[in-house]
C-alpha cells in the first residue's frame, strides 16, 4: 500500500491532473511509495474517501482549484473526521492566497503555496520521518531536499520559486488511457511578463523557460506513444521567438492526421517569421487562444493591461486570411471602468475580426489578484461562491449583469457550439452583434426562463421563431438555414417545427452548401464562405 496518495477533482473526465503528475515526477526515493487517483467533481465525497482509505495512506496531498474547493472542502472535513491520523496536505492556486478564514484550510495538516513540485516531497519526508526521529542530513537517504530538520513543518509552508532546472518533467506519466482520451498539458515555460490585474499570472514574474531540448524530447516520446492533441498552458508562448519557433518547427516535422496544437497567444506580437512558420502548418492543426479581454485603452491602463489594437486586428486579419489557424479569443464581461456600451463596441469590434470562437468570460475574484485594488473605487460585489464572479459594479448593476450573464450563455450555445453556423449571424443582420444578440438572449430567457439544460431541437426551434416573429425575415429562408444546420452533426430526425417545409433530405446537405449559401442572405452567405463552415 502507499505511504502517499496524490488526488484531485477534475471538472471533467478528460481534463488530467498536470500539477500532481509534477509531484508524482519529483517524488525521488519516495516515487515507489506514492499513487495518484484521480476523480470527476461529480463524484461523491464518501466513495472519494471510501476509495482513499482503502490505499491506507498516511498522507493525502489534494490539489485546490477555483472549479472543485467547495467539493474539497466537504472532503477534507469528512476525512479528517473519519481518518484523523492521515495527514493531509493542500496546493493549487485557490489556496496560495488569502488563506486565512479558509475552512478547507484550517481543517488541513499543512498547506503548501505556490510552486510545490519540491516543496511536497520534502514535506512528505518530513511527515513520514515523525517528529522524533534523528536529523537527517540530505545525503545520507537521497540528493532530494530535506525541510530544514531543527524545525517542525509548518501548517502554511511557502513552495518558493524553484529552479526549473530542478524539476523533473512528467510527461512519462501520462498513460495510455490519459493518451486516449484525455487532454494532454505540458508547459515549455512558466510565467508572465504582464501585470493584468484580474488574472494570477500577474503575480508570476518573470518567466523562466524549461531545457528546449530536454522537453522536446518528451514530446517525441508522447508522439511515439500516440499522443496527438496538446494543450501548451504556457501564458505567453509567442514572447520568446526562439523557443516557440523551436516548438513550431519541431511540430511541422512531426505532422500525422489528427495532431492538435492549443496555445496561448500574446494579441498583438506575431512578427514575420512566426508568420510564416505558421502559414505552413495545414488547416485545423493550430489553436491560439487569443485573450484581447478588452478594447477599451483607458480599462486596459486601470487594470494595468496594456495592448496595440492596431496590430491585434492587423494579427487578426492575417491569421484569419492567410493561415488555418483556429482563433479562440477571450473578451470580459464587469471589468472596472468598463460600461455596457464600452462592452458592447467591443464585442462589435471582436466578431468583426471573425475569429472562429469568442468566448465571453465574466470577471471571476480569483485570490491573491490585484483586481481588488478598485473595489471600492468601482464598487465591485463579486459572489462569495466560486467562481466568485462579478455581480454588480458601479457601471453595471446587478440586473443589467445578469443579462450579460445570460448573453454569455446563450452565445456559447448559439454561437460557439457549432451547431447553428448558417443562421446565427442572422441574429444580427439589421444591428450591431451585441444589440442583436443582446435582443434574442432577452427574448429567448423570457420564453425559456432558462439557460441549461435546453434540448439542441428546442433551441433550434426558438431560434427559428425569433427570427421569423420577432425579426420578420423569410420563414422559408430560415426553416432551410436551421435545417441545415440541424443536420450539419449527423442528426437526421426532423424537428416538429420543420415538418411542413419542403426541405432537401438531411443526406443531401453538407457544409458549405451551394444551394442553401444561395438561398441565404448576402451577408450570412459571406460568413459561410470566411468561415468554411
Amino acid at each position: 500500500m502507499p505511504d502517499i496518495v496524490l488526488t484531485t477533482l477534475n471538472a471533467r473526465y478528460w481534463h488530467s491532473s498536470f500539477g500532481l503528475r509534477y509531484l508524482l515526477a519529483n517524488m525521488g526515493e519516495l516515487t515507489d511509495q506514492t499513487t495518484l487517483l484521480e476523480f470527476g467533481i461529480g463524484d461523491r465525497t464518501v466513495d472519494i474517501i471510501d476509495t482513499l482509505l482503502q490505499q491506507q495512506p498516511k498522507i493525502v496531498g489534494i490539489g485546490v482549484y477555483i472549479w472543485n474547493v467547495d467539493v474539497c472542502t466537504q472532503l477534507v472535513l469528512d476525512l479528517k473526521r473519519v481518518a484523523p491520523h492521515i495527514t493531509v496536505v493542500l496546493g493549487g492556486p485557490e489556496v496560495s492566497y488569502e488563506t486565512a478564514g479558509q475552512p478547507i484550510v484550517a481543517a488541513a495538516d499543512h498547506v503548501i503555496t505556490g510552486e510545490a513540485d519540491l516543496a511536497f516531497p520534502a514535506l512528505c519526508r518530513e511527515v513520514l520521518r515523525g517528529p522524533s526521529a534523528p536529523a537527517l542530513a540530505a545525503d545520507e537517504t537521497s540528493q532530494e531536499p530535506l525541510l530544514p530538520v531543527a524545525a517542525t513543518p509548518g501548517h502554511i509552508i511557502a513552495g518558493g520559486v524553484p529552479a526549473l532546472a530542478d524539476i523533473r518533467l512528467p510527461y512519462h506519466l501520462y498513460n495510455d488511457e490519459d493518451i486516449s482520451n484525455r487532454v494532454i498539458y505540458v508547459e515549455v515555460s512558466r510565467g508572465c511578463p504582464f501585470t493584468c490585474e484580474f488574472c494570477l499570472s500577474a503575480l508570476d514574474i518573470p518567466v523562466r523557460l524549461f531545457d528546449v531540448n530536454e522537453f522536446l524530447a518528451a514530446m517525441q516520446d508522447l508522439l511515439a506513444r500516440g499522443a496527438k492533441q496538446f494543450k501548451f498552458v504556457d501564458r505567453t508562448f509567442n514572447l520568446n521567438m526562439r523557443v516557440s519557433t523551436a516548438i513550431l518547427e519541431f511540430f511541422l516535422h512531426q505532422l500525422t492526421p489528427g495532431l492538435f496544437l492549443h496555445f496561448e497567444m500574446i494579441p498583438d506580437r506575431l512578427p514575420d517569421n512566426l508568420r510564416d512558420l505558421i502559414a505552413k502548418f495545414p488547416d485545423g492543426v493550430l489553436q491560439f487562444e487569443i485573450g484581447v479581454q478588452t478594447f477599451n485603452d483607458e480599462v486596459g491602463e486601470l487594470i494595468s493591461r496594456r495592448q496595440d489594437n492596431r496590430q491585434l486586428a492587423e494579427n487578426f486579419r492575417y491569421l484569419r486570411e492567410e493561415t488555418g489557424v483556429h482563433i479562440h479569443a477571450d473578451l470580459i464581461i464587469g471589468l472596472p471602468g468598463e460600461d455596457v456600451d464600452s462592452f458592447a463596441r467591443g464585442l462589435d469590434q471582436l466578431v468583426a475580426l471573425n475569429p472562429q470562437e469568442i468566448q465571453i468570460g465574466i470577471l471571476k475574484r480569483l485570490k491573491g489578484t490585484p483586481i481588488t485594488r478598485h473595489d471600492d473605487e468601482w464598487q465591485m460585489v463579486y459572489s462569495s461562491h466560486p467562481p466568485f464572479e462579478i455581480l454588480a459594479n458601479r457601471l453595471i448593476d446587478f440586473a443589467m449583469m445578469q443579462r450579460l450573464r445570460r448573453l454569455s450563455r446563450y452565445w456559447d450555445l448559439v454561437v460557439n457550439n457549432g451547431n447553428f453556423q448558417h443562421t446565427y449571424p442572422l441574429l444580427w443582420q439589421d444591428d450591431s452583434p451585441f444589440a442583436g444578440f443582446l435582443a434574442f438572449s432577452d427574448w429567448l430567457f423570457a420564453t425559456l426562463q432558462k439557460s441549461h439544460g435546453i434540448p439542441l431541437a428546442k433551441l433550434a426551434e426558438r431560434l427559428f421563431r425569433f427570427l421569423v416573429e420577432e425579426r420578420g425575415q423569410p420563414v422559408d429562408v430560415i426553416a432551410l438555414s436551421v435545417w441545415s444546420d440541424y443536420v450539419s452533426g449527423g442528426r437526421r430526425d426532423r424537428p416538429a417545427f420543420l415538418r411542413n417545409f419542403d426541405l432537401p433530405p438531411a443526406h443531401e446537405l453538407h457544409t458549405p452548401n451551394p444551394t442553401v449559401e444561395a438561398a441565404l442572405p448576402s451577408r450570412q452567405a459571406r460568413h459561410v464562405q470566411q468561415t468554411g463552415r
